[in-house]
């Protein structure tokens, strides 16, 4: 009973290897396309634009938006990123995992090659979840910041046109 339970998990666990790969490799894509939207709101708001819940507030006249309305936007515009920070590192820690078996059990065969081509796997999905996290963590947090800077402009009533 129980080498058929360890068996079932063993089994399990290895069919989300590719899974996991495959979202670690979405995610690395998807925070260099955040840190292109960041580098690009960054230049608009040296210009005085890239300024989004103001231009919400401003769309909304005359009354413009109230101040959950304004934090209920700034949650929706920092979300993707957001997730993305927290999820992607628990996705490397399991791609890292997954991989340990087979590369024990080429241990304890004597095959250093499956070792070898399972820690390879191991420490590459970790390494690019690392990355795209730390790349995610930090846009993240600066635009939260930003989006409080504009909440205060908006909340004092001296906006920038």
């Amino acid at each position: 009973m129980s080498s058929t339970l360890e068996h079932t998990m063993y089994t399990l666990a290895q069919l989300f290897l590719l899974p996991t790969l495959l979202l670690i490799a979405a995610l690395f894509f998807y925070a260099f396309w955040v840190l292109g939207e960041f580098a690009v709101l960054a230049l608009r708001r040296r210009r005085g634009q890239g300024r989004p819940l103001l231009a919400l507030h401003r769309a909304a006249a005359p009354r413009g938006l109230s101040e959950d309305e304004l934090d209920l936007q700034a949650h929706k515009l920092m979300e993707g990123p957001r997730i993305a920070s927290r999820v992607t590192p628990l996705l490397g820690l399991v791609a890292t995992m997954i991989p340990m078996g087979p590369a024990l059990q080429g241990l304890s065969d004597g095959n250093l090659a499956q070792v070898s081509q399972n820690l390879s796997v191991a420490f590459s999905a970790v390494i690019l979840a690392l990355i795209a996290a730390a790349i995610t963590f930090w846009v993240s947090n600066v635009r939260r910041r930003w989006l409080a800077e504009e909440m205060v402009e908006i909340a004092r009533g001296n906006a920038p046109a």
